[in-house]
């Protein structure tokens, strides 16, 4: 029986699929793996049974990846669970950035007590009117689970869209609308678009991307979207270029000190995956990750260590290593089981950066010396016996 710990009120459409092999429990010292939204973990002292922390959502700066790695705590996240839920929300900022809707809602509210409110509506309205989105060229940076979908539906609203994205895979371009247009580089995005939506990672090459110099290339009025981190985005720079008028509208789902009374700035509460089908997807998916890694040993979506895939196990038993990515790791590992005489089955080995991942089956169950043996060899952080 393992022990599943919530940090945070977890979707009941996900716990639900968890089978009798598998009990929540309220304390964490006793926890075998955690399920967590918001909670932050960085406090935590997290106990030496806990094997696996899975986050119902894509984001893990609530979470201490490196010590968790160290400790041989595998940390799942769940990539495209929210996707359509942060899609449809980028492309409600789209509208709201092209219609002064905010300013037209927040207008009738303030004259909501006046007697004249239908003659001041009709003659009011024209300071709030926009433009609309068809005919016009929208950008999108980043291809994947977000963005590609997004691109498509802007195309089934008429809109030319062009798309960047140097890393997007081979099922993500498969689903592409074929009338999008591949843009080889951001500057292009910057030089033909009224529109620009980001939908990339927070890496060194992205962060601050919208700078100054970024803007300078941009048409005049552009409209900016930012759906997918708060850093992608140099606060400075975009306060001055929409007092200037070279932005029209920034978009944010990610509000701070800045963006909150920034003048031109919509800045919505984080509302991106505040959906109950986005958090029921991401509850599903965490608790399956949970499941295969706990009773097969496989990692899918990992955020510290590989990911590695064997399947149910078939054969009389299954052995897993975490441990750091040290040369000739995997000859030590193999010469261990070898010494009992134990063929290996099968085997899986993946390495992430410093840290590794190795997979064995094998036909006899290993002696106690053996698994000793294992867990002595440099750089091993935790050794399992699934089956």
């Amino acid at each position: 029986m393992y022990n599943i710990h919530c940090l945070n009120k977890i979707s009941p459409k996900g716990t639900a699929l968890l089978t009798e092999d598998y009990q929540t429990v309220d304390n964490l010292e006793s926890a075998d793996a955690v399920l967590v939204r918001s909670a932050n973990m960085h406090e935590l002292e997290l106990p030496e049974n806990l094997l696996a922390v899975a986050r119902a959502g894509a984001g893990v700066n609530n979470i201490p990846l490196t010590s968790c790695a160290e400790q041989g705590i595998v940390v799942f996240n769940t990539p495209g669970a929210n996707a359509n839920s942060v899609m449809e929300l980028t492309l409600c900022g789209m509208l709201l950035g092209c219609r002064d809707i905010v300013g037209g809602i927040n207008w009738v509210q303030s004259i909501k007590g006046s007697c004249e409110v239908s003659r001041m509506v009709e003659k009011g309205k024209s300071q709030f009117a926009g433009h609309e989105i068809r005919g016009k060229n929208l950008g999108v940076i980043g291809l994947g689970a977000v963005g590609g979908p997004l691109a498509n539906a802007a195309r089934s609203l008429g809109m030319n869209v062009y798309g960047c994205d140097p890393f997007i895979s081979i099922d993500a371009a498969w689903h592409l609308d074929s009338h999008i247009t591949r843009i080889n580089s951001r500057d292009e995005i910057y030089a033909k678009c009224d529109v620009i939506s980001l939908h990339t990672p927070l890496l060194d090459d992205t962060k601050k991307m919208i700078n100054a110099e970024a803007i300078a290339k941009m048409k005049d009025g552009v409209i900016i979207l930012n759906f997918a981190r708060d850093l992608l985005v140099d606060d400075d720079a975009m306060a001055q270029a929409l007092a200037t008028g070279k932005v029209s509208r920034y978009v944010t789902d990610f509000p701070n000190e800045k963006t909150a009374s920034m003048p031109g700035c919509i800045a919505i509460p984080h509302l991106g995956a505040s959906t109950e089908e986005s958090e029921d997807n991401c509850a599903k998916m965490a608790v399956q990750e949970i499941m295969d890694y706990l009773a097969n040993g496989n990692i899918k979506n990992s955020v510290n260590y590989p990911n590695c895939d064997m399947g149910v196990c078939r054969a009389e038993s299954r052995i897993t290593l975490l441990h750091k990515n040290i040369p000739n790791s995997l000859g030590r590992f193999t010469a261990a089981i070898a010494g009992e005489n134990i063929n290996i089955d099968g085997l899986v080995n993946k390495s992430r950066g410093e840290f590794a991942y190795t997979m064995l089956d094998l036909d006899h169950h290993p002696s106690a010396a053996a698994l000793e043996s294992l867990k002595s060899i440099e750089g091993v952080v935790r050794v399992r016996v699934l089956k």
